[in-house]
């Protein structure tokens, strides 16, 4: 178990953490989810030890291991991968480093003997004698080959480091495990496998994520960081969510008698309750929806965007027209052959195996990019707006934010004052002075809320998303969402976020070295279907 007590941390004026007082225990994943800036990552650091609290402390079962997602990809450039993941148990790391080390002497005393057997003693009751052959066997499952076990770290791909890292993390079955971002850089194979090995855990789990996805797939529990306290929920994400936001409305309903309102939240926690019982962690989620009270139920504190677009139009007939598209870079094959005709409700996934493909396949019919061949013709009722994977390019200078979201106002506006700006921009969460920051000084998530803002002027009859969750937070993430979901004319997207992708989507289209696949169904549907995943072999080889 871990325990917090009292807790406080501050820097200069601003409080981070104040009075908290918190219990994990074994059995459990917890979710801590919070805005940018709450304090999730340096929470995990009080806990690991590697941050000293103001006040308070952290108590720690004796005799437990903790293991912590490493998140320096160069902090072992000269070590095998291999040793790598070994050394994520350190207790067993030091003991094989100095069986090395007597075994490696010249002059063998009985000395060393005796201590050469209490350490083979040691080494065995840790999993020590098959360790190499589990961490292999860890390092296979999340996408790190053979070839590369006895590489050193610094010579392998980049997107292998981060596995290599959380494969250090898991090595071992820690008694507790702190995870901060572990599904960044996985494919969704490889995230389907963490989901699986997570809800199968038995020890205690802290994971920061923004990915709803699998926050709903491995937590029993959701620890809410918001104005200076953690509270700890019982529940996912989206129960969590759900429950927050009818609470909400709960309180807003001045006119519904409090039995009523009552007896809405006890209905809600039972439709729950029974779906939780088909999720991996069935067992412990039940129970502890079941031992939930209304009283444990809040509404979030926290403030959402509005994120809105209103076509000026409804597109016609013709939406987007393309035929035999290809793009190669540095002489490989993105896409090609790519021929396909957007049709009205369509809501398209755009996939591929190559990120690189999706991004070039987006900036093209967004008019930046050249194709290498074939053409693509937008239908004259179409305004699209785009909002890219890169955005540096738009925020070149010092501009203030009035000012550079003056610059994308469309002719079609008129009237153009500082509330019209100010309203646009308060959507987007910034207020009062914040109107007035500098372009050069915005974060990766207040750049992409700007985005959002220049797109919502251009009042668009079709949306281009390329990884549009990048950098934003969770709050964003679900206005985002619940928006498309909403939107009633075209999207085009693409996102790592599963739970974007499943509920907006309802047609995908894969791009790959021949042609296209092209499917009317939803994502996970796609995902799973076997006639799918043999087209899909054969495509890529």
């Amino acid at each position: 178990m871990i325990s917090v007590k009292d807790l406080k941390l501050a820097y200069g004026k601003r409080v981070l953490f104040e009075e908290v007082n918190l219990n994990f225990t074994k059995g459990n994943c917890y979710g801590v989810i919070g805005a940018n800036g709450a304090g999730k990552s340096t929470f995990l650091k009080i806990l690991s030890g590697e941050i000293e609290p103001n006040k308070g402390r952290v108590e720690i079962t004796p005799g437990e291991r903790m293991a912590v997602l490493r998140q320096n990809q160069f902090a072992f450039d000269d070590v095998t991968v291999l040793n790598t993941v070994l050394m994520g148990h350190t207790r067993l790391w030091e003991v094989h480093k100095e069986r090395e080390r007597i075994y490696a002497l010249a002059d063998f005393t009985e000395e060393d003997g005796i201590r050469a057997g209490e350490l083979e003693s040691e080494f065995g009751e840790m999993g020590g004698y098959t360790a190499e052959s589990d961490a292999g066997a860890l390092l296979g499952e999340l996408g790190v080959v053979e070839q590369y076990h006895q590489s050193l770290m610094k010579d392998i791909p980049s997107n292998l480091k981060l596995r290599v890292l959380l494969a250090q993390a898991l090595f071992g079955n820690p008694d507790i495990l702190l995870l901060d971002e572990p599904t960044n850089g996985l494919d969704l194979e490889t995230i389907s496998w963490l989901e699986n090995f997570l809800a199968e855990y038995e020890n205690i789990v802290l994971v920061v994520s923004h990915d709803r996805h699998f926050l709903d797939a491995v937590c029993t529990h959701v620890a809410d960081v918001d104005r200076q306290k953690i509270k700890i929920f019982s529940g996912n994400y989206s129960f969590w969510y759900q429950s927050s936001q009818l609470m909400a409305r709960q309180l807003g309903d001045k006119n519904k008698k409090v039995e009523e309102k009552r007896q809405a939240l006890i209905d809600f926690i039972a439709r729950f309750s029974a779906n939780a019982s088909k999720s991996k962690q069935a067992t412990s989620r039940k129970k502890a929806l079941e031992k939930l009270t209304i009283e444990e139920i809040e509404p979030s504190y926290r403030k959402y965007p509005g994120i809105i677009f209103q076509p000026q139009r409804e597109v016609g007939n013709q939406i987007l027209n393309i035929e035999k598209l290809s793009k190669k870079v540095d002489g490989r094959v993105l896409f090609q052959d790519v021929s396909f005709t957007v049709n009205k409700g369509d809501k398209i996934a755009i996939l591929s195996q190559d990120p690189l493909a999706v991004t070039a396949f987006f900036n093209i019919i967004a008019g930046q990019v050249a194709p290498d061949g074939g053409q693509f013709e937008w239908g004259t009722t179409v305004t699209h707006a785009y909002l890219p994977q890169e955005n540096d390019a738009y925020f070149k200078g010092d501009m203030n934010l009035m000012d550079w979201l003056r610059q994308y106002v469309p002719d079609h506006v008129k009237d153009v004052d500082e509330p019209f700006l100010r309203g646009f921009l308060g959507k987007m969460l910034f207020s009062g002075e914040d109107v007035l920051k500098k372009t050069n000084v915005l974060s990766g998530g207040e750049k992409v809320r700007c985005m959002l803002s220049r797109m919502m002027l251009q009042n668009p009859n079709v949306i281009l998303l390329d990884q549009p969750t990048d950098h934003l937070d969770l709050e964003s993430i679900q206005s985002f969402n619940d928006q498309c979901v909403e939107y009633k004319s075209n999207v085009l997207l693409s996102s790592h976020d599963h739970t974007f992708m499943q509920t907006v989507a309802n047609r995908i289209i894969e791009l790959t070295p021949r042609g296209v696949i092209d499917r009317l169904m939803s994502f996970d549907e796609y995902w799973q279907d076997e006639r799918v995943k043999t087209i899909r072999t054969a495509s890529y080889s």
